[in-house]
Protein backbone atom coordinates (compact mmCIF):
# COMPACT_ATOMS: atom_id res chain seq x y z
CA UNK A 1 0.00 0.00 0.00
CA UNK A 2 2.99 2.29 0.47
CA UNK A 3 4.22 2.15 -3.15
CA UNK A 4 0.90 3.10 -4.76
CA UNK A 5 0.59 6.05 -2.39
CA UNK A 6 4.11 7.21 -3.25
CA UNK A 7 3.38 6.78 -6.97
CA UNK A 8 0.20 8.85 -6.71
CA UNK A 9 1.97 11.56 -4.70
CA UNK A 10 4.83 11.75 -7.22
CA UNK A 11 2.36 11.86 -10.11
CA UNK A 12 0.47 14.71 -8.47
CA UNK A 13 3.73 16.57 -7.77
CA UNK A 14 4.80 16.12 -11.40
CA UNK A 15 1.51 17.48 -12.70
CA UNK A 16 1.74 20.42 -10.29
CA UNK A 17 5.26 21.24 -11.52
CA UNK A 18 4.12 21.05 -15.14
CA UNK A 19 1.20 23.35 -14.36
CA UNK A 20 3.50 25.86 -12.70
CA UNK A 21 5.86 25.81 -15.67
CA UNK A 22 2.93 26.25 -18.06
CA UNK A 23 1.82 29.36 -16.17
CA UNK A 24 5.36 30.79 -16.30
CA UNK A 25 5.57 30.14 -20.05
CA UNK A 26 2.18 31.82 -20.55
CA UNK A 27 3.31 34.91 -18.64
CA UNK A 28 6.56 35.14 -20.62
CA UNK A 29 4.74 34.73 -23.94
CA UNK A 30 2.37 37.58 -23.06
CA UNK A 31 5.33 39.77 -22.11
CA UNK A 32 7.11 38.91 -25.35
CA UNK A 33 3.96 39.68 -27.35
CA UNK A 34 3.75 43.13 -25.74
CA UNK A 35 7.39 43.80 -26.56
CA UNK A 36 6.92 42.68 -30.16
CA UNK A 37 3.90 44.97 -30.48
CA UNK A 38 5.77 47.95 -29.07
CA UNK A 39 8.76 47.28 -31.30
CA UNK A 40 6.53 46.96 -34.33
CA UNK A 41 4.99 50.36 -33.59
CA UNK A 42 8.47 51.90 -33.19
CA UNK A 43 9.58 50.43 -36.51
CA UNK A 44 6.46 51.75 -38.21
CA UNK A 45 7.05 55.26 -36.82
CA UNK A 46 10.69 55.14 -37.89
CA UNK A 47 9.76 54.07 -41.41
CA UNK A 48 7.22 56.91 -41.64
CA UNK A 49 9.87 59.38 -40.45
CA UNK A 50 12.31 58.02 -43.00
CA UNK A 51 9.74 58.33 -45.77
CA UNK A 52 8.97 61.94 -44.80
CA UNK A 53 12.68 62.75 -44.75
CA UNK A 54 13.30 61.06 -48.11
CA UNK A 55 10.67 63.04 -50.05
CA UNK A 56 12.49 66.42 -49.96
CA UNK A 57 15.80 64.72 -50.64
CA UNK A 58 14.39 62.90 -53.64
CA UNK A 59 12.92 66.10 -55.05
CA UNK A 60 16.29 67.87 -54.63
CA UNK A 61 18.05 65.01 -56.37
CA UNK A 62 15.48 65.15 -59.18
CA UNK A 63 16.04 68.89 -59.59
CA UNK A 64 19.84 68.45 -59.51
CA UNK A 65 19.56 65.85 -62.25
CA UNK A 66 17.82 68.37 -64.54
CA UNK A 67 20.69 70.86 -64.32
Amino acid sequence: MLWPTIAIALGFAGIAVLGLLAVRVFVEVRRLARQVGATSERIQRASEDLERAAVPLASRMHEAGRD
